[in-house]
């Protein structure tokens, strides 16, 4: 099975860097859990430090970059997770499961595996066609369109809560979205390999929205048309937790 991130995650870490208030909501949800599963684990960023996490990532290039700090990290895929039943108190997929080829499955796979919260960062399709972003790349569209709605999450874990998670105007975590209030971010090749919603789209659609953004900017027309969001301090940019319990 081909791992997208072994293409499109070199430099990965120079930009997507844990946010302390996201990970206090996460850490959060996973409860009292001792032993949690980490599946799609990347480079680490959420993982509790203070409790035993097993991580499951499938590219080579991501496992690469995990902190020498990190748990050991198994490569495997989380339609098929090489786990007993119930072996886990938690699980933890953060940004990953529209990178799945199988959703339903792995989704599966993590309640199989687990006793107690599985927790499941994700985003609402629809609200995420909404950010401006789209206005310049609007091929991000295209992309995920497997993936289910939040509310379909919690239903395939069993059933659970779905949760806001808004996005700070400065958030550490240069993933899609996080950026809303500072466009000019999105002209810097590094952020943009970060963001896999951009890297994989083709260079010439990414190139007539960087030249599109960066008149707007000039011309201050992205200011004027954004104006309503230069005062806010946080935004709902279409991110979800879902937890569910079994």
């Amino acid at each position: 099975m081909h791992a997208t991130y072994d293409e499109i995650g070199v430099g990965y870490e120079r930009t997507r860097r844990p946010d302390p208030r996201i990970e206090r909501r996460l850490h959060e949800a996973l409860g009292p859990a001792t032993t949690i599963l980490n599946v799609g684990a990347g480079t680490g960023a959420y993982e509790p430090r203070d409790r035993r996490v097993v991580a499951v990532e499938p590219s080579i290039e991501m496992i690469r970059q995990r902190p020498p700090s990190a748990p050991g990290t198994l490569r495997a895929w989380a339609a098929s997770l090489p786990f007993a039943d119930r072996s886990f108190d938690a699980a933890l997929a953060v940004l990953t499961i529209h990178h799945w080829p199988d959703p339903g499955a792995g989704l599966a796979e993590l309640r199989r595996v687990t006793t107690g919260p599985c927790v499941v960062l994700t985003f609402d399709h629809q609200a995420h066609r909404q950010q401006w972003l789209l206005d310049y790349f609007p091929a991000i569209a295209d992309l995920d369109r497997h993936l289910p709605s939040p509310e379909a999450v919690a239903d395939a874990l069993g059933g659970g809560t779905v949760e806001v998670l808004p996005i700070p105007h400065d958030c550490l975590d240069g993933f899609c979205h996080s950026w809303w209030r500072r466009p000019h971010a999105y002209l810097d090749p590094a952020v943009r390999a970060g963001i896999s919603g951009l890297a994989r789209l083709p260079e010439p659609a990414i190139q007539r929205g960087v030249a599109r953004l960066a008149d707007d900017l000039a011309s201050g027309r992205w200011h004027a048309t954004h104006a309503d969001l230069l005062d806010l301090d946080e935004l709902d940019g279409g991110y979800r937790i879902v937890t569910s319990h079994p």
